[in-house]
């Protein structure tokens, strides 16, 4: 028998985990002038690209953990409008938190909303002790968003083969 991913709602919003079915949208979220600015290219062009990086990246993390990428879908109308996961990143210690959604869903609440639940998971459900986050200097409103759910600036950092300098922060 195949194990069901677990959804998870809020108020506004359904937090599923990340499958191939979304491919189209995720294609769309990792395209976007925000995603390519502050998170970078991951080389997905097309969406069979897509289907291959949830395969491959998001997919094995979510059935070894138990956790990964999820896609955050409001209630009112079930669009995708973003994405929200915690992740084992190569060369950061300890798992991360990050989210990412379509401009026009932006300034609403709903990445607040859906870190916030993604966060009380991962402390309740997942058996983490500790999240951390990774942002660029540059972007101010992921820094802002981090800070409100608790997390704090510890240092700057760079990951395995990748010149960008970035912030880490933990949760405390």
């Amino acid at each position: 028998m195949v194990k069901k991913d677990p959804t998870y709602e809020t108020e506004r919003l359904i937090i599923r985990p990340t499958t191939v079915e979304d491919a189209p949208f995720i294609y769309e979220v990792m395209n976007t002038e925000g995603w390519l600015k502050y998170i970078g290219d991951r080389g997905i062009k097309t969406v069979e690209d897509a289907a291959e990086y949830i395969k491959i990246k998001m997919r094995p993390q979510q059935e070894r953990l138990g956790f990964s990428n999820h896609t955050v879908i409001r209630k009112s109308d079930g669009v995708k409008i973003g994405s929200c996961g915690l992740y084992d990143r190569e060369g950061l210690e300890g798992v991360d938190i990050g989210f990412a959604f379509l401009p026009q869903y932006g300034k609403q609440g709903y990445a607040f909303e859906s870190a916030t639940k993604i966060k009380a998971l991962a402390l309740n459900e997942f058996g983490l002790t500790q999240i951390n986050a990774i942002t660029t200097p540059a972007n101010l409103s992921s820094q802002k968003l981090l800070e409100k759910l608790g997390l704090r600036f510890v240092k700057l950092i760079h990951l395995p083969n990748d010149s960008e300098e970035l912030m880490f922060y933990q949760l405390f």
